[in-house]
């Protein structure tokens, strides 16, 4: 990628000033309209009210450890009126917990099926309990239905944004002061329907939830990362990913570690360690397909290494994987 433009964001001495997702949103917005290239964050603790929204054509730079975006403590209230699909406004019990510009979770059970449902959204305006927000949710959230609005998001996160640089920098989940988000919608570093995306020298720590998360990507490249203590996957490449690159990083004390999801196929994971991991250290099953998995150390997990997943219609399971000179000790 060519950088057609730098700008520094930062606490002081920098293009855009600030210590917050505003900053930098600020600076990632501005360089992207203008063709795209590299935004270098400064050494200093960012407090992430809302998720870092990537954008094509982006290079985005820290100062390696130096570097934090924390994510702010989640809280949760009920809706308090009905938010059908093409509503902008969703009324809650307390609309003081929430901030302009902010992250926003609607969450609930459908109210045609019953199922969970979840939708990321970001306020932009508030009149006293009443959250306006970017864009309608294109699901009913009912107040018969158990429906809450919280303040969770990914710290960091890419939807339908192609050709993407992410390094040297720190993603803090600040876990023990939030709730738990589902990989399918979230982590440290989530990105949705991505391709093209590098990701270098990047730690993803302390998420509750997943520590990468990347769902029905292509060639996506992990390498020389480091994923630690996050309460679910450490590095989740999921349903339908295709050539997934995943090298030199370090995955520890993770619920599972590396975590093949749905059809992930010719992808590549190489010269990892992966420690420490509370159920498994790589799992793999449903139609993952033609990936080499190579000269990885798996330690102590606490089930096994490696699962397959085994389902009852065999079409259906993993087929011509190669593990190969993997290291696995002390599972179990």
């Amino acid at each position: 990628m060519s950088d057609l433009l730098t700008v520094t964001t930062g606490p002081e001495s920098a293009d855009f000033t600030g210590r917050d997702h505003l900053a930098l949103q600020a600076a990632v917005d501005y360089v992207t309209a203008l063709g795209g290239g590299t935004v270098r964050i400064l050494a200093g603790t960012y407090e992430m009210g809302n998720s870092l929204f990537l954008r094509s054509g982006l290079r985005l730079v820290g100062a390696g450890e130096d570097t934090i975006l924390r994510k702010c403590p989640s809280v949760a209230t009920r809706l308090t009126d009905d938010t059908d699909w093409y509503d902008t406004t969703v009324t809650v019990e307390d609309g003081s917990l929430f901030r302009v510009g902010g992250g926003i979770l609607l969450r609930g059970k459908c109210p045609h099926y019953a199922k969970q449902q979840f939708v990321k959204r970001t306020v932009v305006a508030v009149e006293g309990n009443v959250l306006h927000l970017d864009r309608d949710p294109r699901e009913n959230f009912w107040i018969d239905m158990e429906a809450e609005a919280a303040r969770l998001f990914p710290v960091v996160t890419g939807d339908n944004v192609n050709d993407l640089t992410i390094e040297s920098l720190t993603i803090d989940g600040n876990r023990a002061e939030n709730e738990n988000l589902n990989g399918n919608y979230g982590g440290g570093l989530f990105l949705q329907d991505c391709d093209r995306v590098t990701v270098r020298d990047v730690t993803t720590r302390d998420n509750n939830g997943d520590g990468i998360s990347w769902q029905v990507c292509d060639d996506v490249t992990i390498d020389s990362c480091r994923s630690l203590n996050n309460a679910d996957l450490g590095l989740h490449p999921g349903s339908g990913s295709q050539r997934p690159v995943v090298t030199n990083c370090v995955i520890r004390g993770c619920d599972q570690g590396f975590f093949f999801c749905w059809g992930v196929r010719y992808g590549r994971v190489e010269s990892n360690l992966i420690e420490n991991s509370g159920k498994y250290g790589i799992s793999i099953g449903h139609r993952d397909t033609d990936n080499l998995v190579r000269g990885n150390t798996i330690r102590r997990s606490g089930a096994l290494g490696i699962l397959f997943r085994e389902h009852p219609v065999p079409l259906r399971d993993p087929h011509r994987n190669l593990f190969e000179d993997n290291l696995i000790e002390d599972s179990g």
